[in-house]
C-alpha cells in the first residue's frame, strides 16, 4: 500500500491529541473513575470489518480503500461527518461461515483526518480513533455494512500513582525488548513519553507495539486502564523470556544458522 507523502508527514508529526473523546477524572471517587464527555458519535455508523487490524482510540490508521463497497462507503462518509468504525473480524466465528464476516462486539470509531483519491477511484486515507464503541446490532449489509453503536468509557481502576508505576514498567519492558532485538518504530519511545494521559498511552502502545491481534482485541475490550497495562506488561515479559532463551540457544551462530545449534 502506497501512502501519499503528505499523509506520511502527518503520521510522523509529533503526536497532538485531538481529543474528540475526553476522559475526565471523577474527583469524588478514590478509584479515579474516568467518564466520557458527550460525544456526537452517531447512533449508527458504517463499519469496515478487517481480519488483521484492531483499531484503538487516538491511534492513527492508514487505510487503502479499493473494494467497491468501501469506495461507496467512503464517498458517503466524506459527504457527511467523516466518521466510521473499524471492527476486528472474529476469526473463530468466521471459520463456520466466512461469508458472514462476524465481528467482535467492541470496536473503535474514527474520523478521517486526511484522504487522497487516486485516478482509479481507490483512495488512501488516515483515520484517527475517537472512542471505543459496543456494537449493538447490524443494521444492514448493503451496499456496505452499517451498525448500531454505543460509546463505552474506560475507568482507571486504581489511583494515579499506581498507573504511573505501571506505565514506567511498560516503558522499561519495551526498551528491554528493543535491546534484545525487537525494533521499535523510529521516534516511538519519545512519542510514548510525550503522552500525558495514561489511558491514551496504554492504547497507543498496544496499537503500535503489540503484534498479537488476539491480545490486541483483548486489550481493546479491557476497559480498566490498570488491567490493560498489566496484561500488556505480562505479554512483554513473556516475549522477553522467549528472546532470552533464543539468544541462549543460538550462542554465537547467526540467525540463518540457529537450527545448526
Amino acid at each position: 500500500m502506497l501512502i501519499p507523502s503528505h499523509i506520511v508527514a502527518i503520521m510522523n508529526r509529533r503526536y497532538v491529541a485531538v481529543r474528540q473523546e475526553a476522559l475526565i477524572e471523577n474527583s469524588r471517587s478514590s478509584n479515579n473513575v474516568f467518564s466520557m464527555e458527550t460525544l456526537h458519535v452517531p447512533e449508527t455508523v458504517p463499519v469496515m470489518t478487517l481480519p488483521n487490524t484492531v483499531f484503538f482510540p487516538q491511534a492513527l490508521l492508514p487505510l487503502h480503500i479499493f473494494e467497491p463497497r468501501y469506495r461507496k462507503m467512503l464517498r458517503d462518509v466524506l459527504a457527511n461527518d467523516r466518521i466510521f468504525a473499524v471492527a476486528h473480524l472474529d476469526a473463530n466465528q468466521a471459520q463456520a461461515d466466512e461469508s458472514a464476516e462476524p465481528l467482535h462486539r467492541i470496536a473503535s470509531v474514527g474520523i478521517i483526518r486526511a484522504c487522497q483519491k487516486d485516478e482509479n477511484d481507490t483512495s488512501n486515507l488516515l483515520l484517527q480513533g475517537l472512542c471505543r464503541v459496543e456494537i449493538k446490532r447490524i443494521i444492514r449489509e448493503d451496499p456496505y455494512r452499517v451498525i448500531a453503536v454505543q460509546p463505552v468509557a474506560t475507568i482507571a481502576g486504581t489511583h494515579q500513582t499506581e498507573l504511573e508505576v505501571l506505565r514506567l514498567e511498560v516503558m522499561k519492558l519495551l526498551n528491554l525488548r528493543r535491546r534484545l532485538g525487537t525494533a521499535l518504530p523510529k521516534g516511538m519511545t519519545q512519542f510514548l513519553e510525550s503522552i500525558d494521559d495514561i489511558d491514551t498511552f496504554a492504547d497507543i502502545a498496544a496499537f503500535n507495539l503489540c503484534d498479537d491481534n488476539k491480545l490486541k482485541q483483548q486489550l481493546l475490550e479491557t476497559l480498566e486502564t490498570r488491567r490493560r497495562l498489566q496484561l500488556f506488561a505480562s505479554s512483554l515479559k513473556s516475549e522477553i523470556e522467549t528472546q532470552r532463551l533464543r539468544r541462549k540457544l543460538q550462542g554465537r551462530l547467526p540467525d540463518d544458522r540457529i537450527m545448526d545449534n
